[in-house]
């Protein structure tokens, strides 16, 4: 089992930055590529950014490109998500979760957090 519980979420007007954070606890961290994931209201959740175990591989949906940082901290057993010039569109309730492989396919991923609230107003 892997327990996964992020924070950093909150409110911010258009332009502003947030830093997520996703601490993990249980089996080696280091062991599993992680996600962040978002689901806006009325939508399906969708993935974020991956970051592949050791860090050396990540993936950015093509709309946070530029905008969104993954990063991780296998010492501090924690992924991060760092959203730069966040817009309106980015509010969601965002999830990071763990896998055993690299992929974008949210049904791969084995353990979830309980997901964080960020919302970005105009």
């Amino acid at each position: 089992q892997v327990q996964l519980v992020e924070s950093g979420g909150g409110l911010v007007q258009a332009g502003g930055s947030l830093r997520l954070s996703c601490a993990a606890s249980g089996r080696t961290f280091s062991n599993y590529i992680m996600g962040w994931f978002r689901q806006a209201p009325g939508k399906e959740r969708d993935i974020v950014a991956a970051i592949s175990n050791d860090g050396t591989s990540t993936y950015h949906k093509d709309s946070v490109k530029g905008r969104f940082t993954i990063s991780r901290d296998n010492a501090r057993n924690t992924v991060y998500l760092q959203m730069n010039s966040l817009k309106p569109e980015d509010t969601a309730v965002y999830y990071c979760a763990a896998s055993l492989i690299f992929t974008t396919t949210q049904s791969q991923y084995n353990y979830w957090g309980q997901g964080t609230q960020v919302t970005v107003s105009s």
